[in-house]
């Protein structure tokens, strides 16, 4: 009997030789554990942060690009009144100061060989812009001027001669005869 306590390690309280590493297996276990987790969340947060948001983000940003011009063209194109006696008008435009964090510029644009004129939103990421021909009643309208999404937005009709000028302008204008108008949508 007294071998058999020598073996077990009970006489002494020591276990015998080789078995000394016996607690030590849970602990190392459960670090390999956490350590692959720790790793498989290091490889899901650098999945998504660099692919998946950021093209989000583009996507997200050109669509509100896209809206942002359609409905800033449709304020300028509304700026313009029916009847053209006597016009002196200033329509405040709103748009959204930012797209994707980054702000922006709208300037109207006319192709030397064509009669139409576009507005054209412009922001320093590629992925993000747009492109609206503008649409008027028959008789001729000459837009032009540029729009910084950073400060307050006008278009500013007026006639000149029985023809209809529209020039885009920004900052503060307390002028008698604005009109709200809102474009775009939540930066």
């Amino acid at each position: 009997m007294s071998v058999r306590r020598r073996w077990c390690g009970q006489r002494d309280g020591r276990t015998p030789k080789g078995r000394t590493d016996r607690a030590l297996s849970p602990v190392v276990g459960k670090a390999l554990e956490l350590g692959i987790v720790v790793l498989f969340i290091a490889l899901i947060t650098t999945t998504f942060y660099g692919d998946v948001i950021p093209g989000y983000r583009t996507t997200a940003a050109a669509e509100v690009a896209e809206r942002t011009v359609v409905d800033a063209a449709a304020s300028v194109e509304d700026a313009v009144p029916e009847r053209t006696h006597r016009i002196d008008r200033r329509v405040a435009v709103s748009l959204p100061a930012t797209i994707r964090g980054d702000p922006y510029r709208l300037r109207a644009t006319s192709p030397a060989n064509e009669s139409t004129t576009a507005l054209v939103l412009e922001h320093p990421d590629e992925g993000v812009g747009g492109r609206v021909t503008l649409s008027f009643p028959v008789r001729e309208v000459a837009v032009s001027g540029t729009w910084q999404s950073t400060s307050e937005s006008w278009a500013v009709v007026s006639n000149d001669g029985g023809r209809i000028v529209v020039t885009l302008e920004n900052g503060r204008n307390a002028a008698s005869g604005v009109v709200n108008a809102v474009a775009g949508g939540a930066p």
